[in-house]
């Protein structure tokens, strides 16, 4: 954590996500970049602008457009000694990657009885509200925190994308990382010094004692908008990002959860079958005798994501819809 003496920047979570690549680059000739529009282009969202003029086309490699192949292209590379970041513009592309993630790169460790590792990073994005339609919209971070072998992290702002990011690249394991395509330009406090993040930590992005409220990605600042909201009426909300769905700090859950007694869980993804329904069950199971009411999730709208911005902004959590469920939780009129 930055102490007072530390160099404190504001930088976007654009920026943060690109400094943490460009320093572990340059901390470990291994590491390279693999995807489509990441080299000239800078990427779609121009997140990596700059990068292939310091490390050249060697290390930040355009590709066809072909996700199946430059996907196998880094698993491989991951395999036989390199520590590659594989660029998925959309998460709803991760669809045509799921063989090389699911069965190739989190079997791998298992299958060799612990001979090859595969520390591959599988970047990608999520959320919706930037009109680009049903395929370009979703939020599917629960189709991989589902598989034994890969880690899943998701940066809820500028702090979190680079500490997590250089988390990522260091491991020896596969990590999924999806980015909230929604906040490369929120700014917030980084670090000038080196630091990673763990993985399974979750922090408390604000302390409360009447209601728990667990966000993941950009939900966290929707959370916190909210707890604002709720404090005006005199209701006090803790605030928990869990910054991992795998591995998942499931004790900083139950433990806000029994503090408080009440929770709720904020997610982007949809709802059924969803990161809401394991963190909700971890909160049940674990805080049980300690709840005053059932755990609440609010997930996006089981719907294809619309086109219509009025449609589309209605499939996601608002803080105005947490700030009314906390409220009826905490039975307030």
């Amino acid at each position: 954590m930055a102490t007072t003496e530390t160099a404190v920047r504001e930088l976007t979570y654009g920026e943060a996500v690109r400094e943490a690549i460009a320093e572990e680059m340059r901390r470990d000739p291994r590491v390279f970049l693999i995807g489509e529009d990441v080299a000239e282009a800078g990427h779609p969202f121009k997140t990596l602008v700059g990068l292939v003029q310091e490390f050249g086309t060697d290390r930040i490699v355009d590709t066809p457009i072909s996700e199946p192949g430059y996907a196998g292209i880094g698993v491989g590379a991951a395999m036989t000694g390199m520590r590659p970041i594989v660029d998925v513009m959309f998460g709803d592309f991760i669809t045509l990657t799921m063989d090389q993630m699911v069965n190739q790169a989190a079997k791998a460790h298992y299958m060799s009885g612990g001979k090859i590792k595969v520390p591959i990073v599988f970047r990608t994005t999520l959320g919706a509200t930037r009109r680009s339609a049903a395929q370009h919209s979703q939020s599917l971070h629960a189709w991989v925190s589902h598989v034994p072998g890969l880690k899943v992290a998701l940066p809820s702002g500028p702090y979190e994308a680079k500490g997590l990011m250089k988390t990522a690249i260091r491991d020896d394991s596969p990590v999924v990382i999806f980015e909230d395509k929604m906040m490369y330009r929120v700014k917030g406090p980084v670090p000038a010094e080196d630091y990673t993040i763990p993985f399974g930590v979750a922090a408390i992005k604000r302390a409360g004692t009447d209601v728990t409220i667990v966000a993941t990605s950009s939900m966290v600042t929707v959370a916190l908008g909210a707890a604002r909201m709720l404090e005006e009426i005199g209701i006090s909300a803790e605030v928990i990002d869990p910054r991992t769905t795998w591995p998942l700090d499931k004790q900083a859950l139950i433990d806000s959860a029994k503090k408080t007694s009440r929770a709720i869980v904020v997610d982007e993804g949809y709802e059924r079958y969803g990161v809401t329904a394991e963190m909700a069950s971890v909160i049940a199971e674990g805080a049980f005798y300690f709840l005053d009411a059932p755990v609440r999730r609010i997930g996006a709208m089981d719907v294809p994501v619309p086109f219509s911005p009025v449609l589309e902004d209605l499939t996601v959590p608002t803080e105005q819809s947490v700030f009314d469920a906390a409220k009826t939780m905490c039975r307030k009129s």
